[in-house]
């Protein structure tokens, strides 16, 4: 394994800022202080071109290199996630409720270290944009960036991100060309009867038995109505309804996620679910409304930029553990809204055996720290050498 040897140096320094991360988690849009952090280290490396206050608390911060040249995005998610966390660690966090269960504390301090060397050593040619994004878990911050024109002020040409990932052997690298990550849909169904004893059904309309027609019915948007080699997840993941034993409710709801890859298909499932609730509504005689949101878009990397990340990735953790066609998975990210309107790469970063991504017991593995900030250090100097 290659890290950067002056990244491996200030190793020790990366954990630090890490762990301080860790202990003060911010939610969605709100990383005031996660920002305020970043934004002091980025000053302390020299860099004086620093852009607050986008998407609320997002930072864009750019370092110039030796000669002109394009800009190179390179983002980090700062938010965390509404989990009380259960590690019992020194640092764990200090905010009930709030906790860094998906390694963002990690992400950042790996673009932070590679901020640091870069901005050290400007061993390349035009610009790298630093990227601090809030908002992935819940919110679109990515898509919110977008829409405040950072491609376009920024003058970015291309852009990358990483992912660790539990259960991927430390410093396992993989990635894929073209969709990486699924696109992200959420249903809501209301169903609404008329309730009444438990003992006189003849005399309610029960929209319990309407509910498991619903999501019986639902599940044969998979097994019937779609070509079996396209990927599709339809799940229902909640039900709730009822608040006796002798009592039959007026009310019932249900929620799930869908998950595709092909907008024929997500076009396909909104229409199935729609014709689905219709019918079931009609066949028990309740009243129901559906309401169908269409989420973060499927994850696509460029092939050329995801190929060209796998030999970067080569160089920092060798060959023979980089997998460049690693294919996809049905999980999503709001990166995907950055890929859309630039071409480039997202790579996962084993970090070994863990508790799983949102899980109360996680924890961010800082050994592979310097691995992330080693590749998109070397990312930059390899895609804009200097002569």
């Amino acid at each position: 394994m290659a890290v950067i040897n002056r990244i491996a140096g200030f190793a020790d320094e990366m954990t630090a800022w890490r762990r301080h991360l860790h202990q003060h988690p911010e939610l969605q849009f709100n990383c005031h202080e996660t920002a305020g952090f970043v934004v002091a280290r980025l000053r302390e490396f020299g860099i004086t071109e620093i852009h607050e206050g986008i998407a609320t608390s997002g930072v864009v911060a750019i370092i110039d290199g030796q000669g002109a040249g394009p800009t190179i995005g390179l983002r980090a998610d700062m938010d965390a996630l509404p989990i009380e966390e259960a590690t019992g660690l020194p640092h764990a966090s200090t905010s009930p409720g709030k906790m860094h269960a998906c390694g963002h504390d990690g992400h950042t301090t790996m673009l932070l270290g590679a901020a640091k060397y870069l901005a050290e050593t400007r061993n390349f040619t035009g610009r790298v944009a630093l990227i601090f994004q809030p908002a992935e878990e819940d919110g679109g911050g990515a898509n919110v960036m977008c829409q405040e024109g950072i491609m376009e002020r920024f003058d970015i040409a291309e852009i990358y991100a990483l992912h660790n990932v539990p259960g991927l052997p430390e410093g396992r690298m993989t990635t894929t060309p073209g969709p990486i990550m699924a696109a992200v849909d959420t249903f809501h169904i209301y169903v609404t009867g008329v309730g009444g004893h438990g003992a006189m059904p003849h005399e309610t309309k029960d929209p319990i038995i309407a509910a498991v027609g619903m999501v019986q019915a639902i599940q044969t948007i998979v097994s019937r109505n779609h070509y079996a080699a396209d990927d599709l997840v339809v799940s229902v993941t909640q039900i709730h309804t009822g608040t006796a034993d002798n009592v039959i409710p007026a009310e019932a709801y249900i929620c799930g996620t869908v998950r595709t890859f092909d907008p024929e298909v997500q076009a396909m499932v909104k229409r199935r679910m729609e014709g689905i609730v219709a019918g079931q509504a009609a066949a028990y005689d309740v009243d129901v409304k559906l309401d169908y949101r269409a989420g973060y878009p499927a994850t696509v990397n460029d092939p050329t930029k995801a190929a060209f990340a796998s030999t970067v990735a080569e160089q920092i953790v060798g060959p023979e553990n980089v997998d460049g066609a690693a294919g996809r998975e049905m999980g999503a990210e709001d990166f995907a809204y950055m890929l859309e309107r630039r071409p480039g790469a997202y790579l996962f970063l084993g970090q070994g055996d863990s508790a799983g991504l949102h899980h109360p017991e996680y924890e961010f593995n800082d050994a592979i720290a310097p691995i992330g900030a080693s590749f998109f250090a070397k990312l930059i100097e390899t895609a804009q050498p200097v002569a």
